[in-house]
């Protein structure tokens, strides 16, 4: 099964870094956030990866292009008058990995459906590009495959942030007490198992996946969401960034499971 990225945005909220990049290659702990959410659907077995690109999209293939050799042990031999390389040993992962064009300023939407010959008519799964999740993938997908419906969305509890108030109708504050877990309310976090018909519900480029065909398939009983009670984090903002990078350097990242 493939697993398609969306990584063409602007990331305007991140603008401190997502001038000279795009947001999924901003890197936590040496590496972009694109490579970390490839290595958790790798660790599953899934290796095979269509990467919807738009804003600074050169970076994204640039980057795959000398993934290799930044990966390997080489020899560069010029005693002959060639330029002739001997790999020795290299530590890529057996990745396949299509990076397409989808357009500048091409919606959510858009991009998934410019993208549809390189998937073909079989399931696939699709996240962002800029959250890390721990969520087990093969339970995910056998969940999506039980229920027969065209979608499934991971759903994550968002914790509220302040403290909750319950106000009488003159405006008295009744009670007051800190937040708890309680008090979020689910989210959609991606990490998405998708049947091929998903792509008649997307018009054209001018199409917010998240809106009208995500609205549609709900209307129609065809949208399930499976429930996440793990770690789910996305990365909107440099504070964001940091919380993450501090994860990976004390060693707590949920998401990593993987061997160095």
């Amino acid at each position: 099964m493939k697993t398609v990225l969306l990584a063409g945005g602007y990331g305007t909220r991140i603008s401190e870094e997502s001038q000279y990049k795009p947001k999924p290659m901003i890197e936590i702990g040496g590496k972009p956030i694109l490579w970390h959410i490839m290595k958790e659907y790798s660790y599953y077995g899934f290796n095979e990866f269509i990467i919807c690109a738009g804003y600074k999209q050169y970076v994204i293939k640039e980057w795959f292009a000398d993934y290799f050799l930044h990966n390997s042990d080489i020899t560069f031999d010029f005693t002959n008058g060639k330029n002739e390389q001997i790999v020795h040993d290299q530590h890529c992962e057996p990745w396949k990995v299509t990076v397409i064009d989808t357009g500048l300023n091409t919606m959510t939407g858009g991009r998934i459906k410019r993208i549809q010959k390189y998937v073909g008519n079989e399931p696939f799964m699709m996240t962002y590009g800029d959250g890390v999740c721990d969520v087990d993938i093969k339970k995910l997908i056998e969940f999506h495959q039980s229920h027969g419906k065209i979608a499934t969305l991971t759903a994550v509890m968002l914790v509220q942030q302040k403290g909750v108030l319950d106000i009488g109708g003159n405006n008295a504050v009744k009670s007051f007490r800190e937040k708890s877990n309680n008090d979020g309310a689910p989210i959609n976090a991606g990490y998405m198992v998708l049947n091929p018909e998903i792509f008649d519900y997307i018009d054209g480029d001018d199409t917010v996946f998240e809106k009208t065909p995500l609205e549609r398939l709900a209307e129609e009983g065809q949208l399930m969401s499976y429930m996440h009670k793990g770690f789910w984090q996305c990365m909107d903002t440099k504070r964001e960034m940091i919380t993450l990078e501090s994860y990976l350097e004390n060693g707590t990242a949920p998401w990593k499971k993987w061997e160095d």
